[in-house]
C-alpha cells in the first residue's frame, strides 16, 4: 500500500533559482556547484592580481577546454544511463588522424574532411553501441576495448608521427569571431552574441512564468525572477565585453561558438524531447521504463553512438588548434570529461544529470587548473588537487543518497529552500522485481518480448 505525497510549497523564493540547471532533473548539489565556480574564480582573481578574468586568459581557457566540455555534453547522457565511456580520448585521436591524413595526403577539401570525420565517429559509435545495447557487454568493457583499439588505430594510420593540417582548417580550433568593418574598440559580433544570450535569459524566464500560470503551478515571486534575470544577463554581457576587448585580432573563439551551439541543442534534446525523457527514464529505472514501452536498447545504442560523434567533433577541434594530429592526442580526455560530469551534479548510479550542470562542472576544473598554473603550482600539485576535488564531489553524492544518512548540501541549503523534513510523507515502497537471468542487459522479465 502506498500513499500519495503532496509536494510542500517552498517558503523561500530562492529555491526557484535551481531551475536554471534544468528544472526537475536538477539537484541542490548542482545549485551549489555554481557558487563553487564563482568562489574559485574570485579566489584566483584576487590571488593573481586580476589575471584570471583578464580577456586573454579567458580566451585561453575557452580555447583550451572547449573540446573537454564538448565531451562532457555527450558523457553526461552516457552517465545518466548508468554507463561509462572510456574510449572518447582514443576515438578523438583516431578521427583526428584520419581527418589530418585526408587533407594532407589525400588532398580532400577541409569541409569534406570534416564530414568524413563525423561519419567515422558515427561508425565507431555504432560499433560500440551494438556491443552495449544488443550483445549486452557492459559499456565499461566495450569502451575499455575501444580505448585500446582506436589508440592503436591512430598510431597505425599515422605511423606514430605528427601530421599537419592546412591553415584554413585550423580556423575551427584556433580562429575567432571576425571583425566587422566598423570603427569600434570592441568586437561587434562578440557583443552581439552576448546580447543574444542575455535576450534568451529574459525570454526563457518570461516563457517559464507564462507556462506556470497556464497550468496553475506556483511561480517564484516576481522579485526572484527579476534578480535572476538581472544577475545572469549582467554576467553574460560582462563576459562578452571581456572577450570583445582582448588584444587586437582576438575575440570569442570559434571553438567556443561550436560549444555554445551544442549546449543549446543538447539542452533542448534532453529537456524538451521524447528521446531526452527516455534517457532519464531508462537511467532512473530501466525495468520500469521498458515495461512502459521505452525501447531501452535503442536508447543505449544512440547515446553511445552520439558520444563517439561528439568525440569526433572534439578531436577535430583539437587538431585545428594544434595545427597537427599526433599519436599522443586525447590522452586523459575521458577522465577530464567524466570528472566534469560528476562535479556538475550527475549521480554515480545514473538517472540524474544535466548538460548545463556538466558544463559548469567542467568550468570548475578548467578554472581550478588554470588558476593553479597562474600561481606557479607544480604539475604534481595540480593533479593532486584535481583528484581531491573529484573525490569530494562524488563523496557528496554518495553521502546524500545513503539511506538514513544526512545530505550535506541539503543541510546547508535548507534555510534557502524552506524545506522541512517533517513535511515529507513517507510512503511504503513497492516490492522490488528481481531480474531473471534471461533479462540480460535490458533487465526485462523472461516472459516479456524482447525489443
Amino acid at each position: 500500500m502506498s500513499t500519495e505525497t503532496v509536494p510542500t510549497k517552498s517558503k523561500g523564493g530562492l529555491a526557484d533559482l535551481k531551475k536554471m540547471f534544468g528544472g526537475s532533473t536538477s539537484s541542490l548539489r548542482q545549485f551549489g556547484i555554481l557558487f563553487s565556480l564563482i568562489a574559485i574564480i574570485v579566489v584566483f582573481q584576487i590571488w593573481t592580481n586580476g589575471t584570471t578574468l583578464s580577456p586573454q586568459n579567458l580566451i585561453n581557457v575557452v580555447s583550451q577546454q572547449s573540446y573537454i566540455l564538448i565531451l562532457a555534453i555527450g558523457m553526461v547522457m552516457v552517465i545518466i544511463l548508468g554507463h561509462i565511456d572510456l574510449s572518447v580520448g582514443s576515438v578523438a585521436a583516431f578521427v583526428g588522424i584520419i581527418v589530418a591524413k585526408s587533407m594532407n595526403e589525400w588532398n580532400v577539401p577541409w569541409p569534406a574532411a570534416i564530414a568524413i570525420g563525423l561519419v567515422v565517429g558515427a561508425l565507431v559509435g555504432a560499433w560500440q553501441g551494438f556491443w552495449v545495447a544488443y550483445v549486452g557487454v557492459p559499456a565499461f568493457i566495450v569502451t575499455l576495448a575501444g580505448m585500446l583499439i582506436f589508440r592503436g588505430g591512430n598510431q597505425w594510420i599515422g605511423q606514430s608521427t605528427t601530421t599537419p593540417v592546412p591553415p584554413e582548417y585550423s580556423f575551427i580550433g584556433s580562429g575567432y569571431l571576425p571583425e566587422l568593418p566598423i570603427d569600434l574598440d570592441f568586437n561587434v559580433l562578440t557583443m552581439l552574441l552576448g546580447l543574444i544570450g542575455a535576450g534568451w535569459v529574459v525570454y526563457n524566464e518570461i516563457r517559464l512564468r507564462r507556462q506556470q500560470r497556464r497550468i496553475g503551478a506556483e511561480s517564484a515571486p516576481l522579485w526572484v525572477s527579476g534578480v535572476k534575470v538581472v544577475l545572469l544577463s549582467a554576467a553574460i554581457l560582462w563576459a562578452a565585453w571581456l572577450f570583445a576587448t582582448g588584444r587586437p585580432g582576438t575575440s570569442f573563439p570559434i571553438s567556443g561558438v561550436i560549444l555554445l551551439v551544442l549546449v543549446v541543442v543538447y539542452s533542448f534534446l534532453t529537456n524538451r524531447t521524447v528521446f531526452g525523457r527516455h534517457i532519464y527514464a531508462v537511467g532512473g529505472n530501466r525495468m520500469a521504463a521498458a515495461l512502459s514501452g521505452v525501447k531501452d536498447r535503442r536508447v543505449d545504442f544512440f547515446v553511445m553512438m552520439n558520444m563517439s560523434v561528439l568525440a569526433a567533433v572534439a578531436g577535430m577541434i583539437y587538431v585545428g588548434r594544434a595545427t597537427a594530429s599526433g599519436p599522443q592526442d586525447g590522452n586523459g580526455w575521458e577522465l577530464d570529461a567524466i570528472a566534469a560530469v560528476f562535479i556538475g551534479g550527475a549521480a554515480v548510479s545514473g538517472g540524474i544529470g544535466t548538460v548545463i550542470g556538466s558544463i559548469i562542472g567542467g568550468l570548475v576544473m578548467a578554472f581550478l587548473n588554470n588558476g593553479l598554473q597562474l600561481i606557479g603550482a607544480q604539475a604534481d600539485a595540480i593533479q593532486i588537487t584535481k583528484g581531491l576535488v573529484l573525490l569530494l564531489a562524488v563523496a557528496v553524492d554518495v553521502i546524500s543518497k545513503r539511506r538514513g544518512g544526512p545530505s550535506i548540501i541539503g543541510l546547508t541549503m535548507r534555510q534557502f529552500t524552506g524545506r522541512n523534513d517533517k513535511d515529507v510523507v513517507v510512503t511504503e515502497p513497492l516490492p522490488p522485481v528481481a531480474p531473471t537471468a534471461a533479462s540480460n542487459e535490458s533487465s526485462l522479465p523472461a516472459d516479456l518480448p524482447r525489443q
